[in-house]
This record gives structure tokens, sequence and C-alpha cells, in this order.
């Protein structure tokens, strides 16, 4: 048996504004915006081809969804975004706006910033050290 995780749902307030950021902003590619009935089917990926994880965003609708709208990771990092080329990756989302809570490090296990997405979600922007 191979098990991957295949997607992440995500709490936003609103599918036009949400896929605007994650694609026109992080440079996700929309992979899905499927009417279900009176809702929407929505999934955007980082990687082109669709491989890896994918966030499924879905709209806030009880009182409860809306207040957890950005807080889903309880105010710590939760979501981590890998590059194979962070300085380039870096300077694009700076470009782009992304609000980046620290200088970028350089730890002993890669390079690392972490950024706020536009809900307040805790990202980290990390490219791995190969062994």
């Amino acid at each position: 048996m191979s098990l991957h995780l295949g997607q992440i749902s995500l709490l936003v307030d609103d599918y036009d504004t949400a896929i605007r950021y994650y694609c026109d902003v992080l440079g996700f590619h929309l992979r899905s915006d499927e009417a279900v009935g009176e809702k929407r089917w929505v999934v955007v990926t980082p990687n082109p081809t669709g491989q890896g994880a994918a966030l499924q965003l879905v709209k806030a609708q009880s009182p409860l969804q809306q207040s957890l709208v950005g807080g889903q990771g309880a105010g710590k990092v939760w979501l981590f975004l890998y590059t194979d080329d962070f300085e380039t990756d870096y300077q694009r989302l700076l470009s782009a706006g992304v609000k980046f809570l620290e200088q970028p490090r350089h730890e002993s296990y890669g390079s690392v910033a972490v950024f706020e997405d536009l809900y307040g979600n805790r990202w980290d922007l990390m490219q791995r050290k190969v062994c």
C-alpha cells in the first residue's frame, strides 16, 4: 500500500479573491473550479503538473468556520511551500507583495523564511538542503 497526502482544505472568505491571491500572487495553478450544487470545488496547486499536495479552497459558511479563516494553524506555521530555488522565489514573492515576517534564514536543514498569506495563515518558504 502506498499513501500520500493529496490535498488540504483551507478556509477562505471568498472563492474568487482566494483564487486570485493563490494563483496571481503566490504563482499556484488552478487545478479545478467546478460548481457542485450550490458550492464550488476549487483546488489550487503550486506544481503545474498537479503532482504533490494541493489546497482545496473552501468558503467558510458557519460563524465558526468564518472565525477560523486565517486561523487554522492557531498562529503557528502550518503550511510549507518548498522550492528548489529559494532566492529567486523569495524575491518573486517579495515583489508580488507577499508579507514576510522575517528575513531569510539559512539553517542546517536549509533556507527558510516565514510569510503570511492573504488571510494571515503562516507558511514557511523553504529550500531543503540536499544531503
